[in-house]
């Protein structure tokens, strides 16, 4: 079926099923399905529909983002770039007196301050930035949930990693991703207390899930955030 509302215009299916509640189901590739039990009628499924029409339009924007990648940053003012799971605009700032490039976060803007305004220069800066945010973040959430376990970390280092969030060594090195700054403050805690959860069970056995869900119960929210949204955090 079709419907229209404010404007925009949706496709979607109706399935009648043994079941008391309607449910509304968005897969990967921006398929809506509706479940319906037998004998609703449409005006009911076209009503649920349109009360959750916000959603609907966000999750497909979300899922039509994710299908066409990444889009190759130009790095110029206005550009937004992901901090704490938002995005925000940067400003370029130049000046030849400017002794080392850096980036300061001020009234909902990446302000970027260089020597010289050219892509590698703007680039480093950023990559600067989420490395010292990320250090901070995680020391603090670190800190924070230090109190559920008896072990405490020998150190903490932030890496340039294509392949993971974050691992422990059997010394107890934390090591985090420097991308996860970008990531909400929810989402670092979930990394940094699945990393602090190697430091009892260094295997994802079931006491290591048991020990995650005990601290975190919502962890998989955590997960399914990174699942979906690890694609935009690059610069």
């Amino acid at each position: 079926m079709i419907h229209t509302y404010l404007g925009e215009t949706i496709q979607f299916e109706i399935h009648y099923k043994k079941r008391t509640s309607i449910g509304v189901t968005i897969d990967g590739y921006g398929t809506i399905a509706v479940q319906a039990p037998k004998g609703t009628p449409d005006n009911i499924v076209i009503q649920l529909l349109e009360e959750k029409w916000d959603l609907i339009q966000h999750t497909l924007k979300e899922i039509k983002d994710r299908l066409q990648g990444p889009q190759k940053k130009v790095y110029e003012y206005g550009e937004s770039f992901l901090f704490l799971g938002k995005n925000y605009p940067i400003q370029i700032f130049q000046d030849i007196n400017i002794m080392k490039e850096h980036v300061v976060f001020e009234k909902d803007k990446l302000h970027i301050y260089v020597n010289q305004s050219d892509t590698a220069k703007i680039k480093q800066a950023l990559k600067r930035f989420y490395y010292q945010q990320c250090k901070v973040l995680v020391e603090k959430s670190v800190s924070s949930y230090q109190n559920s376990f008896k072990t405490k970390p020998r150190s903490i280092r932030i890496s340039d990693s294509k392949t993971t969030w974050g691992t422990c060594d059997s010394k107890l090195h934390l090591t985090f991703n420097w991308r996860l700054a970008m990531a909400p403050r929810e989402v670092i805690d979930y990394v940094v207390v699945h990393e602090m959860c190697h430091m009892v069970h260094l295997n994802h056995d079931r006491s290591f899930w048991r020990l995650v869900g005990k601290i975190m119960p919502d962890y998989k929210e955590k997960e399914d955030w990174l699942a979906l949204s690890s694609w935009k955090m690059t610069i």
